[in-house]
């Protein structure tokens, strides 16, 4: 799990629909492909999955003030897809920290 603090209190609701919003076409500009991954609500965390690529989640994100608890599918570390949808996933925290910095405070 890694937890990051972006300095600011976000909603599940309002981080549903930014990354909705933003992470599939950066993506697809970073990699050239048409490749869409699945952005939804499940219980308290919000999942980023893959279903005709990748059994299960590729990240769960639950939010606890203004920190991001992020779980990564320990099946895929290697996976070029899920690394590049981290470190997109590193630059839409930043950017919706308001380009006020993030904090990482465990990484395990």
């Amino acid at each position: 799990m890694k937890i990051i603090d972006i300095n600011s209190a976000v909603t599940k609701g309002q981080l549903l629909k930014f990354l909705q919003e933003k992470l599939n076409p950066l993506f697809q500009k970073q990699k050239q492909t048409d490749l869409q991954f699945t952005i939804e609500s499940k219980g308290d965390t919000i999942e980023i999955s893959q279903p005709d690529l990748y059994a299960g989640f590729l990240f769960q994100i639950e939010i606890n003030g203004t920190q991001l608890l992020i779980t990564r599918s320990e099946h895929y570390v290697d996976d070029i897809n899920s690394l590049t949808l981290e470190s997109i996933l590193n630059g839409l925290f930043e950017e919706l920290s308001g380009n006020n910095g993030v904090k990482l405070v465990l990484e395990g």
